[in-house]
């Protein structure tokens, strides 16, 4: 069974800037468990049997003027009936102002009004973000972290391979360490996982023999980022002598994080090589696949077409292609 998360209104009020109306003593009591957001024009019309009473309320420009057109009895009866229910809080946009017999009625049932100078469309789009990240299933990795040339590279491994310091290799080439060691993972959609590093150890990279360094302190803020997509993720496997790598890449490797289906390879790792030269050309031919290109499919159309033709030996094996 998926574990379910939550995230404190107080939270969302401190990251989101919320301005509190009423009810500030109970914001620290109220937990969300969905990223979804509901806007109430129906039910303050009156249908209200499938209302989502689980989710953050928005009120934008048409409800509020829906509301300010009725009569204020009206106007009560329908507020009463919506708040009656209950849900976690309500939220305005557009700076708008609420209401008398709203605050009335949030104080009546103690469910608080927060305010927010964005329009509608454009909170509602960022709080369902923010909250699908707060929200999303998660797991803690051992590996390093890196973004290379804008691609989220995972390096995983097993303790002493050499990932923080291919990591800060990478970094000294002008690439930004996002986590080292621990990794915290989220899947904040069905094709998206987000990395990010736990705060304590945020921007902190290790090295054997010299021990923690703090890299944005070193290399400045331009060398660390906050979150990153992960787009690749590349195992650092020690070289073991008779034992098969792909030496081609015509088929495409994935490995599989919290169910959805990453890019993988596996470099092998011995004396002379400059690992953080393989795992840049690995995200930059990353991403040359994403956009349709793939190096050894191109190589296995031109054996095909000239297999006649092709010289024998060499350190490849053509027979192989066809």
């Amino acid at each position: 069974m998926e574990e379910k998360y939550s995230v404190c209104l107080s939270k969302i009020i401190t990251d989101q800037q919320l301005e509190i109306l009423c009810c500030d003593d109970k914001v620290d009591e109220i937990f969300l468990y969905g990223p979804d957001i509901n806007r109430p024009g129906l039910e303050l019309a009156g249908y209200a049997d499938n209302f989502a009473n689980d989710r953050v309320q928005l009120l934008g420009n048409v409800e509020m003027q829906y509301l300010y057109s009725l009569p204020s009895e009206e106007r009560a009866e329908k507020l009463e009936r919506l708040f009656k229910i209950g849900f976690p809080c309500i939220i305005i946009a557009r700076q708008m102002e609420p209401c008398e017999s709203m605050i009335e009625l949030a104080q009546k049932y103690a469910i608080p009004v927060l305010r927010t100078c964005e329009t509608t469309t454009a909170f509602h789009s960022e709080l369902n973000r923010y909250l699908c990240v707060q929200l999303a299933p998660r797991l803690t990795k051992h590996a390093c972290f890196i973004e290379v040339y804008g691609e989220g590279v995972l390096i995983t491994g097993n303790s002493g391979v050499g990932k923080s310091e291919t990591a800060l290799e990478l970094v000294k080439r002008g690439h930004r360490l996002v986590a080292d060691d621990i990794v915290e993972i989220r899947r904040v959609s069905n094709k998206a996982l987000v990395g990010s590093a736990p705060e304590v150890i945020r921007h902190l990279l290790e090295i054997r023999g010299i021990g923690f360094l703090d890299v944005k302190r070193l290399y400045g803020v331009g060398a660390v980022k906050l979150t990153e997509n992960i787009q690749l993720v590349v195992d650092l496997d020690r070289w073991e002598s008779g034992k098969e790598y792909d030496r081609v890449g015509i088929d495409d490797l994935y490995t599989e994080i919290l169910g959805i289906k990453v890019p993988f390879v596996k470099i092998p790792v011995m004396p002379g090589r400059n690992l953080a030269i393989i795992i840049e050309v690995a995200a930059m031919n990353n991403r040359q696949k994403m956009m349709g290109y793939n190096a050894a499919k191109e190589l296995n159309k031109r054996v095909f077409e000239n297999k006649d033709g092709m010289p024998k030996g060499g350190s490849y094996n053509y027979e192989l292609f066809y």
